[in-house]
């Protein structure tokens, strides 16, 4: 030990690593420094900065109508409930598409098109799956680099957390911030598989859906419903070399979907090809759009199926702040488990145990 702490006092003295005493360091915080609580922005504030358009305050209003918090919901449904008179007058845009079918390259290049032409975009996202994937918008936020930089343009990655239903009914939410906001062109991507489509057709105008040509095969795998559900068809990854492909997929559509019955609309979904990396058939894609808007307004479906919408999450949000009620009830926590191993044991039906378990919910209520 002696000899160590020699070598020691050795190596002090003689190395040319000599340290020298430090410099005093002034304190980490600041001792002039008085915590100034943060500033909360009234409902006035946040519906007159989206009048504005100002894009800070928007996406803090939407991130209040995303909250969890119980004093955000109030305040959420207030600013909402002022925009309403001035939302409505956007086109609402569905995109879906099979994994690969270029979806960000696609709406990157329709999107800073539909801006050229003076358009106003918010791109939204609904991805019930995005909090295990990270699949969502957020990732294509960083694709989509011209976009996301296109000063008329709004991105917003869906909110991660919570059931289809409360990110579908929040998207929903958004939408009317963003149309009072000024943002007259809006795109709903759907992220998730199955369901999350039948929830974006449920607040769009049009459903559009991104197909690439394959080897021929191009129908397998497309779920009939979702098939039905398009207004529109387009078959990305129409390069130079693959057109042939494309024309010979996009026969294969037209010919399913004469197969169905005509939709409500009395509209017959058109097929197109594009190529949005070469930035060929987008503007054929727009045209489509806009006489797919004027048809319906014409034949009243388009106001018919905005008030069907509307009708529809009404009863949507009933069902659903019931169920987290039921849920998030005390009585119910305490013997919702002792229930489900009851049911699990053989010893009560499932049906019994669910009337029994309602019967407790009500009961609670009458205290």
């Amino acid at each position: 030990m002696e000899h160590y702490e020699d070598i020691h006092h050795e190596l002090h003295h003689d190395s040319a690593l000599k340290v020298n005493s430090g410099v005093e360091q002034p304190p980490v915080v600041n001792p002039y420094f008085k915590r100034v609580k943060k500033h909360t922005l009234t409902t006035d504030d946040y519906f007159k900065g989206i009048r504005e358009g100002n894009i800070t305050i928007l996406s803090q209003a939407i991130t209040l109508v995303e909250s969890l918090l119980p004093e955000h919901y109030q305040q959420a449904q207030d600013i909402i409930e002022r925009c309403l008179p001035y939302s409505g007058n956007s086109v609402r845009i569905g995109i879906t598409g099979v994994p690969g079918a270029g979806k960000s390259t696609f709406i990157e290049a329709i999107g800073n098109m539909v801006t050229s032409l003076g358009h106003k975009l918010a791109v939204l996202a609904i991805d019930p799956s995005s909090e295990r994937s990270k699949g969502s918008i957020l990732g294509d936020k960083t694709r989509m680099e011209t976009l996301v930089h296109n000063t008329k343009t709004f991105i917003r990655p869906s909110p991660s957390a919570g059931s289809l239903g409360g990110v579908a009914r929040k998207t929903r939410e958004t939408i009317i911030l963003c149309e009072a906001a000024g943002f007259d062109v809006i795109f709903i991507e759907t992220v998730g598989v199955g369901q999350s489509e039948t929830a974006v057709h449920s607040m769009v105008d049009l459903f559009l859906l991104l197909q690439i040509a394959g080897a021929g095969d191009e129908l397998q795998g497309i779920k009939r419903g979702i098939m039905e559900m398009a207004d529109m068809i387009a078959i990305n990854k129409a390069d130079s070399g693959n057109e042939q492909r494309a024309k010979l997929a996009k026969s294969h559509f037209v010919n399913a979907l004469n197969l169905f019955p005509m939709p409500e609309s009395g509209w017959r979904p058109r097929v197109y090809t594009c190529s949005a990396v070469e930035g060929t058939g987008l503007s054929e894609i727009w045209n489509g759009i806009e006489d797919f808007l004027k048809f319906t307004k014409q034949n009243g479906y388009y106001q018919k199926n905005r008030h069907s919408q509307a009708k529809y999450w009404m009863y949507e949000t009933i069902n659903e702040t019931l169920r987290d009620n039921f849920y998030r009830n005390k009585m119910v926590e305490d013997n919702i488990e002792n229930y489900e191993q009851l049911v699990l044991a053989d010893k009560k039906s499932s049906f019994i145990a669910a009337r029994e378990l309602l019967e407790l919910y009500f009961k609670s209520l009458d205290k």
